[in-house]
């Protein structure tokens, strides 16, 4: 085969194979297609079988092409590559308070987490009309000029989703959207004097009253539906 009929024969399983791609697996020395006297190169079904391995290793377990490589070498050497765990994007933990609740320090965090759409909806185990409707309803959003998507975006798909085996609909979790906005709106119109301040310290001084509003307002509002709970 050629490096067309290659790709033709990838695309239905890999859709974001190119040429490009499959020049530099073959520059990381992962294919050795054979070589034509005029220079073109010729993949034999043995190639194919590769290059899906090494995609298939890339997409599903999120495995770096130097151990990708490890695991080419052993099958060339006749032996049986190692067992594959699951391996999925994990969402740091959120720090909590004595009390179970999410501390100051949690709303301050930062994540680094980038997930395709594809891979919210394979880590989130959620279905692409499920995230269609949280889209929808402002619930979650891809990042501005990324298209990714972020830990929080998981944290709120996960729930969703468990929320949704109750009947909970995304239709009905505007009210939370709501009420969160509402809360994002007082918080901010609280710090916003602090901010203003004119010396060094003020935007410290703001980012941190910001931490403590959000973690307070999340315990208030926590307790009082326990209270509201405990009295139907």
């Amino acid at each position: 085969m050629n490096i067309g009929q290659v790709l033709d024969a990838l695309r239905p399983d890999f859709p974001g194979i190119t040429i490009p791609k499959i020049r530099f697996l073959e520059g990381e020395g992962l294919i050795k297609p054979e070589r034509t006297p005029a220079g073109y190169r010729k993949f034999s079904v043995e190639d194919l079988e590769r290059l899906r391995y090494i995609l298939r290793m890339q997409r599903d377990h999120y495995l770096p092409l130097k151990v990708i490589g490890e695991h080419l070498d052993a099958m060339d050497r006749g032996l049986e590559p190692p067992a594959i765990e699951s391996v999925v994007p994990s969402v740091p933990k959120v720090a909590l308070s004595s009390d179970g609740l999410p501390s100051p320090e949690s709303f301050g965090r930062t994540s680094d987490l980038r997930l395709s759409r594809r891979e919210l909806l394979k880590v989130a185990e959620i279905s692409e009309e499920l995230l269609t409707e949280l889209e929808r309803y402002g619930l979650v959003a891809a990042r501005t000029g990324t298209g990714h998507f972020d830990s929080d975006a998981l944290v709120v798909a996960r729930t969703a989703r468990d929320l949704g085996e109750y009947g909970i609909e995304p239709r009905h979790l505007r009210a939370f959207k709501t009420a969160a906005d509402r809360e994002v709106g007082l918080v901010q119109q609280v710090v916003a004097p602090i901010a203003r301040g004119r010396d060094a310290a003020a935007a410290g001084r703001a980012e941190d009253a910001t931490l403590q509003i959000a973690a307070l307002s999340v315990r208030l509002h926590a307790t009082l539906i326990k209270i509201g709970l405990s009295r139907g």
